[in-house]
């Protein structure tokens, strides 16, 4: 009888010879090859049955090979990630030009490349067993998910233009019990799709779906959460990762001698170091900028009226600039006692140091993830950088600590988001809420009598 084996699986000896020797596993167990044996496992992976992924290949314009084809690879491959860095940079400021409206589409549009990117890896091994749906179900899953989160963010951000349309108003008032009815009938799709002697794939594949969806859709969510705060919290994060990248690979490109991780051989211990004080110093330059500007630190908010994002208001005190009384030793230093700063300055040096002490943690898990697949990039979309998701692992991670930050040390009560949400309550609901406050405000001595009596 002549043995058939999914296509781009790789065996390791002592499956080998479990087949030939006619062992059988339990029903599902022996046709994954997704995870090694315990041999291989403890040998570093080197056997393990890692599903067979095609590199990615090389998309380098023809036209910079040729330019750059009497250099070294090393020179070589500075010269393109250089070149294509300054290239991603200029479009970022573009798209900062552009808007907040043009900001919030880039940020979808980066969350669905980098969702297929991670999915077509788990594809690649999915489709060797023709089994349905998987493809279909991935896909139907991201819709729901982002149903559900920017559901709520127009809820919450749209509640002038919520209130004036009555479908919008059904959809937010039972948002949460179709979001889940959507989810609960994909659900149910996953489970009629199973097919017997594949069960442990299946669920392998499902739960490689979700993973994804926390990682990819849940941070882009919280990345336009931090850009309606104001856009300096947008665009100050995504800058200082993008800097401490940058610096980290110079510092580690003509300074590294002392490898830093064994997840990522190239990075080395001077790259991180230099990186860390080279970010903190531009952060620090970049937040006074652009503190100074209405634009950047306004919080975006939606005018029912002009049918635009807003960002124009009376700036906060976290940036107006504010006199600091320097420590003795950095006065005996400098010679000077007091210094003047915007608050947001101070921030700007912790976002900064999470960037470049965990930040570049993202980075290595995603190396993990590459080397348990033998993939050297997530996808070849930007030549010498790779997938795009290649761009974004420590992005992804530096949004949720600047949500998580701007939660614990910054937001404060919102009025125009309170209001937003009293208008779409009922008639009785508002006017109960406003007595209520008459009453608060009355026996605090807010509301003159004079007042209460004319209304």
């Amino acid at each position: 009888m002549i043995e058939t084996r999914p296509k781009g699986f790789v065996t390791s000896p002592a499956q080998d010879e479990r087949r030939r020797g006619g062992e059988k596993k339990p029903d599902g167990d022996d046709r994954l090859g997704l995870v090694g044996d315990a041999e291989g496992e403890c040998e570093g992976d080197t056997k393990a049955n890692t599903p067979d992924v095609p590199p990615s290949a090389d998309n380098t314009p023809e036209y910079l090979n040729k330019a750059l084809e009497g250099l070294s690879s090393r020179w070589r491959n500075w010269w393109i990630r250089g070149i294509l860095s300054l290239t991603m940079i200029s479009g970022f400021f573009l798209i900062i030009y552009l808007g907040p409206v043009m900001l919030i589409i880039v940020v979808m549009s980066v969350q669905i490349k980098c969702f297929q990117e991670i999915i077509t890896i788990g594809y690649r091994v999915y489709h060797s067993y023709e089994l349905p749906w998987f493809r279909t179900l991935s896909w139907y899953f991201l819709i729901c998910v982002n149903y559900f989160f920017y559901g709520e963010t127009v809820a919450d951000y749209f509640g002038a233009l919520v209130q004036r349309e009555e479908p919008l108003q059904f959809l937010v008032r039972y948002h949460r019990f179709i979001s889940f009815a959507l989810y609960l009938a994909g659900f149910c799709m996953f489970v009629l799709s199973l097919v017997k002697k594949h069960y442990r794939l299946q669920f392998y594949m499902f739960a490689w779906t979700h993973v994804t969806l926390l990682i990819v859709v849940t941070q882009s969510h919280l990345v336009i959460q931090n850009l309606f705060e104001g856009m300096i919290w947008f665009i100050v994060p995504i800058s200082i990762v993008i800097c401490n990248d940058i610096m980290a690979y110079l510092f580690g490109f003509f300074f590294g001698r002392t490898p830093l991780i064994k997840l990522s051989p190239k990075k080395t211990w001077e790259g991180f170091i230099g990186g860390f004080f080279s970010t903190v110093v531009f952060s620090f330059i970049f937040a006074y900028l652009l503190s100074q500007y209405q634009y950047f630190v306004c919080p975006v908010e939606y005018n029912s009226e002009t049918n635009r994002f807003a960002v124009e208001c009376q700036p906060p005190d976290l940036f107006i600039q504010q006199e600091y009384t320097l420590p003795a030793v950095v006065e005996n230093t400098i010679g000077q006692k007091t210094v003047h700063l915007y608050p947001f300055q101070i921030h700007s040096v912790a976002l900064s140091s999470f960037a470049s002490l965990i930040g570049p943690f993202g980075g290595f898990f995603a190396s993990g993830f590459k080397r348990a697949f033998k993939i050297k990039d997530f996808a070849d979309t930007i030549p010498g950088h790779g997938g795009i998701m290649d761009r974004f692992d420590c992005q992804y991670l530096m949004a949720t600590f600047t949500h998580v930050y701007i939660a614990s040390f910054i937001r404060g009560p919102n009025p125009s988001k309170v209001l937003q949400q009293l208008l779409v309550l009922q008639p009785e609901q508002q006017l109960s809420i406003f007595n209520t406050l008459r009453s608060h405000l009355r026996e605090r001595g807010i509301l003159p009598p004079a007042v209460l009596e004319a209304q």
